[in-house]
Parts: C-alpha cells; sequence; structure tokens
C-alpha cells in the first residue's frame, strides 16, 4: 500500500466529486467509500456508475440498520420529547468518520477523507476543525464531535473551495441534500408517519390563558412562530409535549444568558477554560450571540454565561465553542436560562 492512499466517503454528488479531483492534484491515490444508510438501490447503483465514470475503487457499505437506530431514531425521539435534534452532528460522530476509520483501517489506507467544507488546524501538537473558506458553506459546525486519532489522519480537500465556483465548473450535477433520510418529505409529514399519537392541542400564554391551537406539540420547536397565527412579537417560548402543550410569549422572553451542556468534547482544556476569546455558536431558528463567553466546568459538562445573549436557543441543539475559525469544544443543549 501506498503511504499518499486516502479513502474517501463518496456521496457521487459535487463535493465528493470534486475532492477526487483535488485529492489527485495533491498526490494522493483515491479509493472510496459509500455508506449505504436507508438500502436506496438507486443510490447504490448511481453511485457506482460515478465512480466507475472517475476511475476510483469503490467500497460499498449498508448501514441501514445501525443509521436507523442511532439517527432517525434518535431525531424522532428528540422531537416527541420536546428536544431539537442536530442528526449531521450525530451522524458524522457516531456512523460516517468512525465507519470511515474502520474501513481504512481494514484497507491499510494511511488517510481519511470526506466532501465536508470544513479545514484542519495543527496547534500545540493537537488537531482542530476550522471553519472553511467558504464562509456560506461552512460545516465545521456540525464536526466537533470528531476524536482526534480520526483528524491527526484526515484530509480536507474542499477546505479551501468556494461553492459557487464548483457548481459552475460542474453544471448540472447532483447537489448534496439537507436531511438525507427525510428524502425530499417536509420535516413536519416525516414525524407525523414516525408519531402516529400526535393530536392537536392548545397554544396558552404565559398566563396559562389559551391563546390558539397546534397540530401536536412534538411538531414544533423554541423561537417558532410560523403557523400558529401567533401576536406579532410572540414566538413559541416552551414546548411540553407530555401535556401537548405550546406555551407562546414575548420575544424578550427567549433572551438566554447561560447555557449549561452535556455530551461535551474539549481538544485542549486550556484553550476553553483559560482563554476570553470563546465564542458561542448555535444554528437554528434563533440569533447567535455576538460576544465573549465565560466557562466553567460542571458534573455533566460545561456552563457558559454569555455577555451578549442568545435569542431562542433548544434543548438539544449543538453549542460549538470557537476560537477565531478553530473549533476548540463542543456539547449538546440541557438547559438555558
Amino acid at each position: 500500500m501506498s503511504d499518499r492512499e486516502v479513502l474517501l466517503a463518496f456521496s457521487g454528488g459535487i463535493d465528493s466529486t470534486a475532492a477526487v479531483a483535488i485529492l489527485r492534484e495533491a498526490g494522493f491515490q483515491v479509493a472510496a467509500l459509500t455508506l449505504g444508510m436507508t438500502d436506496d438501490r438507486d443510490f447504490e447503483s448511481r453511485v457506482r456508475q460515478q465512480a466507475k465514470r472517475l476511475s476510483i475503487p469503490l467500497h460499498f457499505r449498508s448501514v441501514a440498520a445501525r443509521f436507523g437506530r442511532e439517527v432517525i431514531d434518535y431525531f424522532t425521539e428528540a422531537y416527541r420529547t420536546g428536544r431539537t435534534p442536530v442528526p449531521c452532528t450525530v451522524c458524522n460522530s457516531r456512523i460516517k468518520w468512525p465507519e470511515l476509520l474502520t474501513e481504512a483501517d481494514r484497507l491499510g489506507i494511511p488517510f481519511l477523507a470526506t466532501g465536508h467544507y470544513f479545514r484542519i488546524t495543527e496547534y500545540n501538537s493537537k488537531y482542530y476543525v476550522t471553519r472553511a473558506r467558504d464562509e456560506r458553506k461552512d460545516q465545521s459546525y456540525y464536526l466537533w464531535n470528531i476524536p482526534q486519532e480520526v483528524l491527526r489522519r484526515t484530509v480536507a480537500p474542499m477546505g479551501e473551495r468556494i461553492k459557487r465556483e464548483l457548481a459552475a465548473e460542474h453544471p448540472g450535477m447532483r447537489e448534496s441534500m439537507g436531511i438525507c433520510f427525510l428524502g425530499g418529505m417536509k420535516c413536519r409529514d416525516f414525524l407525523r408517519l414516525r408519531l402516529p399519537g400526535l393530536r392537536p392541542g392548545a397554544v396558552v400564554d404565559t398566563s396559562g390563558r389559551t391563546i390558539g391551537c397546534h397540530e401536536g406539540a412534538a411538531l414544533y420547536t423554541i423561537g417558532q412562530r410560523k403557523g400558529l397565527g401567533l401576536p406579532e412579537g410572540m414566538s413559541v417560548v416552551a414546548v411540553d409535549t407530555e401535556s401537548n402543550r405550546l406555551v407562546a410569549g414575548s420575544d424578550a422572553l427567549l433572551r438566554r444568558y447561560v447555557l449549561e451542556l452535556g455530551g461535551c468534547r474539549l481538544v485542549d482544556c486550556g484553550e476553553v477554560f483559560d482563554a476570553g476569546d470563546v465564542r458561542a455558536v448555535i444554528r437554528g431558528v434563533g440569533r447567535n450571540p455576538e460576544g465573549p463567553v465565560r466557562i466553567a466546568p460542571t458534573r455533566t459538562g460545561l456552563r457558559i454565561e454569555l455577555t451578549d445573549p442568545a435569542w431562542a436557543p433548544a434543548v438539544g441543539q449543538a453549542v460549538v465553542l470557537y476560537r477565531g475559525d478553530r473549533v476548540v469544544a463542543g456539547g449538546f443543549l440541557e438547559r438555558a436560562e
């Protein structure tokens, strides 16, 4: 085996196809791994045809059963219990990267790569997921839970590329999908199929007065207002799936100054607790805090005090901590106040 071999996670779309060319230009011999997440035979056929066209060896692994347990069931259960899931983060840490590492080891291939838009920075002998050059396409937020033993073997071919330039170079090529297992279905329709017990319920204000109705509390998230007919300046401030009730209140009630995280990963404690320039990112319907944060360890994770409030962070979302462009830590939101 060559010490310039790389195993690329390959979907046959524009990003992983471009990654093949970029890696070859960098002197790598490219092999591909495709994971069958949903046992879609048409997808497998398309990927095999694209790999043949690119003259790369393809290794195909069905992980549908595991993906169903680890990602789809997690996604559904999160909404059922009033949490907001981050399926791409969970898939990357539990399915995609572990499978890529296992297959590379089986084949004796030293390097790993994906079509994600991110970079890797080495700093003080540690490896950091780092924002991509293309800020609009950057996917570093979803990769905070990738361990050091994976990152030290990873090359990031898309880190310096701009997506719109690739689209111009490859007109008509298939784009990456959002949440892959929805298959183009709206999230709400998917949840209705997975949660057949959903039923309409009341929307109340913070004093308990009924001001509207909803189609099932599990279909909604913090900060949402669309489709509920709420008065101007009001949003969902609490989701109670146990009593099938939504609480709506003033937008001001959704400002949060303290975030408590669980399930955390830190690259280096000194980069988190001893730094004064760490910032938090939370991707969702809400507003990200702008200023630096204060961080302290807790028995189960991290406590983050914000100088500038986050608006509508939802329990279950990922909170990712950056120093400059480097991801230094991340975790799942368990409580906000």
